[in-house]
């Protein structure tokens, strides 16, 4: 089992991974590589150099990838992961995951996040802090639920949605790909058309 992280992308969502990495005591060294970084280390970590030069990592380290845009990440892991590179999966301490819950490669469980009994999460997925994720759920592929949202029972979320702050879903509600909900909004009728919603309750803008 490899025990070396390579975090890509050195900024805000890069470094609450290393955290969560740092407090899983899974790793042995904790690493960065960013295209737009001039710092030498980032919390005390290395940044070793661009995502040109991950390859000569790809047999000693594991890899996450540490950008919030859900299509960036998504091209990113699919690259990383076409050319035999391990990606690791991370889980805040603190989270509480309930029973049979999947979680898929290069998802990120943050700080505070509850995900319950049934729920599968897909890969390459941002679960925010202080999250919930009830019963029976289905995330799709590179989704990003943001910090505070609250999604009931039964749902479904389609691939590369984001979930704003704050919003929150009714329970047996499918939300289809490709969409965008607003900090605060409420979603209580299934969103079929890819899209921005807003508002209490979202409305298509």
């Amino acid at each position: 089992m490899m025990n070396k992280l390579l975090i890509i992308g050195a900024s805000g969502h890069g470094k609450v991974i290393a955290d969560i990495a740092k407090k899983s005591d899974e790793w042995e060294q904790i690493l960065f590589i960013d295209d737009k970084s001039e710092q030498a280390e980032m919390l005390g970590y290395q940044v070793v150099g661009k995502v040109k030069d991950a390859w000569e990592y790809i047999n000693e380290c594991a890899f996450v990838v540490g950008i919030g845009d859900n299509f960036i990440r998504q091209s990113l892991q699919e690259d990383l992961e076409s050319k035999g590179a391990t990606i690791a999966s991370l889980v805040h301490p603190s989270a509480i995951i309930g029973t049979d819950v999947s979680i898929g490669m290069g998802t990120v469980v943050m700080a505070g996040v509850v995900i319950n009994s049934g729920t599968c999460i897909g890969r390459g997925c941002i679960i925010n802090t202080s999250s919930s994720i009830d019963h029976d759920n289905t995330i799709g592929n590179y989704v990003h639920v943001s910090p505070g949202s609250h999604l009931a029972g039964t749902v479904n979320v389609g691939k590369n949605t984001w979930m704003g702050i704050g919003s929150v879903v009714s329970n047996n509600v499918n939300i289809t790909s490709d969409c965008k909900i607003g900090a605060g909004a409420v979603v209580i009728k299934e969103i079929n058309s890819p899209g921005t919603y807003v508002g209490v309750p979202a409305r298509k803008i």
